[in-house]
């Protein structure tokens, strides 16, 4: 079985959580934390990268990218990315948007949670800041244009993966982005935060709850 490692407050290890869970692949989650849990994470993955996903071949796996790129070809045909080129290819310039705005949010994070307040440096932070705000604004563009298609209980990979961050960000950087000026991003979370992998998978130090 495949095994993902990783704590479900960061927000690639809870993209791929729900994934894999929307691709209908099994997994055991050990929810490890790269720093109370270090010594017992190095022993899996050397480099104490989240998310780590070890393969059923014992091959580990790190980079949410890459672990998705991964599980979609283990899930074929089911998949959450769209098939047609055009389609395709808007799926990957919303993902990297999204990608974006995590990224930043995460060194905004750090920058403010781990970096002792005399060493910070303020126009860097605020440089962050305005980034997270471009990404998440065109993003909202986006699906407003482009409302994501709702198919039962799954969501394509462009919506899961900003709803992810888009949750990560309101909770550990609130304030930054305002949801009532992003109605489209407000609702997507809203309607994907009610879907049963996410659900499973809700931001955290928790294990997912799977079945």
């Amino acid at each position: 079985m495949l095994k993902l490692v990783g704590m479900l407050d960061s927000p690639y290890v809870r993209r791929v959580a729900v994934s894999l869970q929307m691709l209908g692949l099994r997994f055991e989650h050990l929810p490890l934390s790269v720093f109370r849990h270090m010594e017992q994470f190095r022993q899996i993955n050397p480099v104490v990268r989240v998310p780590t996903l070890v393969s059923e071949d014992g091959i580990v796996l790190a980079d949410s990218t890459l672990i998705l790129d991964y599980a979609e070809r283990l899930a074929c045909p089911r998949s959450l990315m769209p098939a047609d080129p055009l389609a395709y290819q808007q799926a990957l310039h919303v993902l990297g948007l999204a990608l974006s705005a995590a990224d930043k949010s995460v060194a905004l994070f750090y920058e403010r949670n781990l970096r002792p307040a005399e060493k910070q440096h303020a126009p860097w932070a605020g440089r962050i800041e305005e980034q997270v705000r471009s990404a998440y604004a065109a993003l909202d563009a986006e699906f407003a244009k482009r409302p994501p298609a709702i198919e039962g209980d799954t969501l394509a990979q462009p919506a899961l993966s900003t709803a992810v961050f888009w949750h990560f960000t309101q909770r550990a950087l609130p304030g930054l982005v305002a949801p009532e000026q992003h109605p489209a991003l407000a609702a997507l979370s809203a309607h994907a935060e009610a879907l049963p992998a996410f659900r499973a998978a809700p931001h955290g130090e928790e294990a997912c709850r799977l079945d």
